[in-house]
């Protein structure tokens, strides 16, 4: 299981400093390093249309969601505030949760095909306010969970679509086979979630590869840190730089890939090398991402990957995923094979040993 989406040597960081006006937020993280986790019926929507005159009606799969509120306990799943038929609660947390369950739905649906996490339409669930100044949120195998941030350093997560995208994308992997959660597969685990939640924000504001912040987790810093956002796939390495939280430590390239013991073997670390592979590739076919790159990449985990593949290992992948969908000569394949070469994991469009 994942650990959430903030990295856990952050949460270090953060509960190690030593300054009074960060007393609280030192406080949560070092509860949210501490606190346990939990362990891990189809709905249709109607479209109407008119086609030469004449109605047409037509159903597609919805989201069923329910989201719950933990109410500041660690007792999952809560109190139900919100489901499929119930408006808007008021509260912004169960609110924002339930509108980014439907826009990831939304995504792998349009794009792929795909209905819900596990591909057969299950309910979508939520909870809300969970713990006290709990600084992240998970995916744990059945439902999302939201803390609510120290408010000092972290805020709400709820309210970050990329988030909460990529911690249902990890639901995903998992229904696809799952991808060991250590060194390089792990890194890929962590990568792929952070395309769905890149792609989920993309899709939700109709924004092209060129237009896009490209950002995981851009809203959830107070106005304190100096920083943007968790990660940066366009730019690993630069989306933050405090004086708490540190500099981020994601390398761009093979030739700064972080041989570290913590961190699972370094996933949340090295995945801005396959998050750049896919910026470079999406980039440069250009439109809109989650058309050709993202249906790639999705194509990919649902083939026949080992659970400990590497980065070598699913890049060849994607390039063979390209040539089944678009031909072996075509501008997709070439732009995959230039995203990994970009990134130091192939070289002359051959992978490395």
């Amino acid at each position: 299981m994942a650990p959430g989406i903030v990295p856990p040597y952050l949460l270090s960081r953060l509960a190690a400093a030593g300054e009074p006006h960060l007393a609280r937020a030192a406080a949560a993280a070092a509860r949210t390093l501490a606190a346990p986790r939990p362990p891990r019926h189809p709905r249709t929507r109607l479209r109407l249309s008119i086609e030469e005159g004449a109605l047409v009606a037509e159903t597609t799969p919805a989201p069923d969601r329910v989201v719950s509120d933990a109410r500041n306990t660690e007792e999952l799943p809560g109190i139900r505030v919100r489901g499929e038929d119930d408006a808007a609660t008021g509260d912004a947390a169960a609110d924002d949760a339930f509108d980014g369950l439907g826009a990831t739905f939304d995504l792998f649906w349009d794009a792929f095909g795909r209905n819900g996490i596990d591909g057969a339409g299950s309910p979508l669930l939520a909870t809300v306010h969970y713990g006290v100044d709990y600084d992240n949120a998970f995916w744990n195998g059945e439902r999302m969970v939201f803390g609510d941030g120290d408010g000092e350093v972290f805020t709400g997560f709820a309210r970050s679509l990329s988030v909460i995208a990529h911690e249902l994308g990890h639901g995903v992997v998992d229904a696809e086979g799952g991808l060991e959660y250590q060194g390089q597969s792990g890194a890929l685990n962590e990568s792929i979630s952070d395309v769905f939640g890149a792609l989920a924000e993309q899709h939700r504001d109709g924004a092209s590869a060129a237009e896009a912040s490209w950002l995981i987790g851009a809203g959830i810093f107070t106005p304190a840190v100096q920083g943007v956002a968790l990660r940066s796939m366009k730019a690993p390495g630069t989306a933050y730089d405090d004086d708490v939280l540190g500099r981020d430590p994601q390398p761009a390239h093979m030739a700064d890939y972080v041989e570290t013991a913590e961190d699972n073997g370094g996933v949340h670390i090295n995945s801005g090398i396959p998050n750049r592979a896919f910026y470079l590739t999406a980039t440069a076919l250009g439109g809109r991402a989650w058309e050709r790159a993202g249906r790639i990449w999705y194509r990919t985990i649902l083939g026949d990957l080992p659970a400990t593949v590497d980065f070598a290992g699913f890049a060849e992948a994607t390039v063979h995923s390209a040539a089944t969908e678009y031909g072996e000569n075509s501008e997709e394949v070439a732009a995959v094979r230039d995203g990994w070469a970009g990134v130091g994991v192939i070289e002359d469009g051959t992978s490395r040993a």
